[in-house]
């Protein structure tokens, strides 16, 4: 989510700053909300969301394609490597 587009500006940083990567909706308090979310169960979860707010499906695929290449799920034990079951 684009943080301009986040209603609280952004999540917080463990010290109670806010976080200038990532939105209020994923990181809260220095944490991730869903700390063992993949980067494929993400995508899943924002295509969804895109789609019930009236995003064609085609379209939100394209939204969420670049998902996988977030900081998030690239650094060491990151989840990007799971597969959807």
């Amino acid at each position: 989510m684009p943080l301009k587009r986040d209603e609280q500006a952004g999540g917080t940083n463990a010290d109670g700053s806010k976080s200038g990567m990532y939105c209020s909706h994923c990181f809260q308090q220095g944490e991730f909300v869903l700390p063992n979310l993949s980067a494929v169960q993400m995508q899943d979860r924002v295509r969804q969301k895109l789609v019930e707010s009236g995003v064609p499906k085609f379209v939100a695929g394209f939204l969420i394609r670049g998902i996988p290449k977030l900081e998030r799920w690239q650094s060491p034990g990151s989840t990007a490597h799971l597969h959807r079951t």
